[in-house]
């Protein structure tokens, strides 16, 4: 494991692909948190969520920076170098209000 990323030049400015997990809305299915890609802005699902659908995109695409999305949190996750990134004022912002799922 590095202890820098090594994927800098792969963050992208992007819209994001959904108000929630783009993935889970279409299934109806509940999520925890947020992560936005990077490099093209999918919304998926974080691990925590039954579907994790945001690690499942980055195995399908290899993009390899998510966004702590929900809310804004400010870093990022390079799933290849292992590293969190500081994103400071670069973080993206919500295109409205986020919808909740009750917990499960």
């Amino acid at each position: 494991m590095t202890l820098e990323c090594t994927h800098l030049e792969d963050i992208r400015t992007v819209v994001p692909s959904a108000r929630g997990c783009e993935d889970c809305l279409k299934i109806g299915s509940p999520w925890v948190h947020l992560r936005l890609c990077r490099t093209c802005g999918h919304v998926g699902c974080c691990d925590q969520s039954p579907n994790r659908h945001a690690t499942r995109h980055f195995h399908e695409t290899m993009h390899p920076i998510i966004e702590g999305y929900d809310p804004p949190e400010g870093w990022a996750w390079c799933y290849v170098d292992e590293v969190f990134i500081d994103l400071g004022e670069h973080a993206t912002p919500q295109l409205g209000p986020i919808p909740k799922f009750v917990d499960f």
